[in-house]
Formats: structure tokens, sequence, C-alpha cells
């Protein structure tokens, strides 16, 4: 057994990965201040005697002997993160920093869930690793964009002067049961909106593409990356090379609702990337031959009935 701090663990990423976490037989700590995350997506688990959930903001310090540490806590989606920016960068920066610390102390394993918003608006299509990126560092999203770069930063310099042993994952956009309805990603936007008989909200054209992984998929690859020798740190991408429009996506989910929604076309918000394609090869030779599995329908499935479920409420 082992004694697992899970940062933003009441999120929705988070609060699948105490779920397999707990599955696995481990002691599962999670932090959370329920700024985006809701006791909800783990009241489930309150009954575990192994399972321990702590009110607490990462960017004061945490003390607790662990072996391992997941650094996932930070607004991910532009309404969240955008509402109060400089909390965003002290999020990223600060509690990687005090993350790190209690790492560091601990000699504990610590992954850092970063973003493939790293990349910015990219000239590299499908994203590797060894890009560095096309972001804009004054725009409006540069708050979560820069402070998961300044994270990746950190992290690597622990490693290289602190001997900390570190993972760093780029996750692509990831949907799934437990997403927040009105979190402004689009996926589940495409969906309630579809549910409601509302107007599907389409930014742009529609002609910008991104890449959706479901939830299981990016679990897996998470305790894949937490589990592989020391000396691979990543940054590694995590995602689904499938690469749809947004046109295409809110086809799918008009067709699988059954809705009569019609499309509505805004303007494309400031810095919005035009492209999001993963390539997967590192993940794939360094992760056990890891892949995603699950199909874009069939988690669509899942999580339309997830929030046919919530809307009903």
């Amino acid at each position: 057994m082992k004694r697992i701090l899970i940062t933003g663990g009441a999120g929705f990423i988070g609060s699948h990965l105490c779920e397999r976490l707990l599955k696995d037989g481990n002691d599962v700590i999670c932090l959370d201040n329920y700024f985006t995350g809701n006791k909800d997506n783990v009241r489930h688990l309150l009954d575990n005697h192994n399972f321990e959930l702590v009110r607490h903001d990462i960017i004061e310090p945490y003390y607790a002997e662990v072996d391992e540490i997941y650094n996932l806590a930070c607004p991910a989606s532009p309404v969240h993160y955008q509402y109060n920016p400089i909390k965003t960068t002290k999020t990223s920066v600060m509690g990687a920093i005090n993350m790190l610390g209690l790492a560091k102390r601990t000699r504990a394993k610590i992954l850092q869930a970063s973003t493939s918003e790293v990349y910015g608006d990219p000239a590299v299509h499908p994203h590797v690793e060894s890009y560095w990126g096309n972001v804009n560092p004054i725009g409006v999203r540069s708050c979560y964009d820069e402070g998961k770069r300044c994270a990746e930063t950190l992290f690597m310099d622990y490693y290289r002067q602190n001997n900390v042993h570190i993972k760093i994952i780029r996750i692509f956009n990831t949907y799934g049961p437990r997403m927040n309805p009105d979190d402004g990603r689009v996926v589940s936007n495409f969906i309630v909106q579809a549910l409601q008989g509302k107007d599907i909200t389409i930014y742009g054209d529609g002609s910008q593409s991104r890449s959706f992984q479901y939830v299981d998929d990016l679990i897996e690859a998470m305790v894949r990356m937490m589990n592989t020798s020391d000396n691979f740190t990543g940054p590694v991408n995590i995602g689904n090379p499938g690469e749809f429009t947004m046109l295409e996506l809110a086809e799918k989910v008009i067709r699988m609702t059954g809705s009569r929604s019609k499309l509505r076309f805004l303007p494309l918000p400031a810095d919005d990337p035009k492209q999001r394609r993963p390539d997967i090869a590192l993940a794939t030779e360094y992760l056990g031959g890891w892949r995603p599995v699950v199909k874009l329908e069939e988690g669509l499935e899942k999580t339309i009935e997830y929030f046919r479920c919530i809307i009903k409420k």
C-alpha cells in the first residue's frame, strides 16, 4: 500500500484518479479547495477507510508523509481560469513550489498534470514534445498557459538541482462523467445545450479541430507514467490522436441526443488555438504500449447519460 496525495482530487479528473488508486489498494489523501472541484464527485468514497478528504488550497504549504503526489490542482476551463487569472497563476506556480517542496522533503515521486495549452496556437501539427510552443505571454489565456509552462520549468529545475523524482504529462482535451456542466468546455457545452434544446454555440466557423480523450484512457496513462522508471521524466503527451472539427462534434452530439438544436456561430475568442492533435509516439513507447482505447462515440454515450441524470435533478 502506498500513501498517495492527489491535489485537485475532488475535480473531474481527480475524482476518477482517486477511484482508480483506491481500487489498486492504496491509501489516498484528496486535497481540494472546491473552486471547481465538488464534494459530490467523491462522496461515494467517504466510507472507504483508505480515503481522506481535506479542504486545502495548495497556494499554502501542506504537510503529510506521502510516497507519491499527483498535482492536478488548477482550474482548467477558460470560464474558470479567467475568472481570477492572478489566482490561476498562483495556483500553478506557488502550488508547484509547495508540492515540489513536499516531494523533496518526503522523497516522494511527483507527477505534474500539465496541458496541451503549453503549445499555444501551434505551428507544428501534430504536436510533439520537442516543440516549444507558440504562446501569447500577455493574452487572456496566459494565466493558464504560462502558469503551466512555469510549473514545468519548476519541475525540471527541482529534478536537476534537488534530484526530486518528477513526472510531467501534457493532457489533451479530456471528457467524461463528472465534468462541470457550466465549465465552458466544448464537449460539456454541446451536450448540455443539446439536452436542453438550446442552440449549439460554435465559436468561429467550426473548422477548428480538437482531439478528444475519454477520462478512463487518461487515468490509465497517468498511473503508468507514475510507475515508469525514474529516468523517464517526460514531458509526454497524453491524448487521443483522433481529430474532429467543432462542426463534426456538434453533429455527433445532436444525433446521439436526438436533439432539435440548431447551430449558432459566434466570434472566435482571443488566442483560441485552431488545431489540437497529440503525437503520442513517446507515450506508446514508454508507457507499456499505451494507446487510447475508448472511441469518441462510446465515450460520448457515457457522458451524455451522465448529463441526462444530473440535468433531471
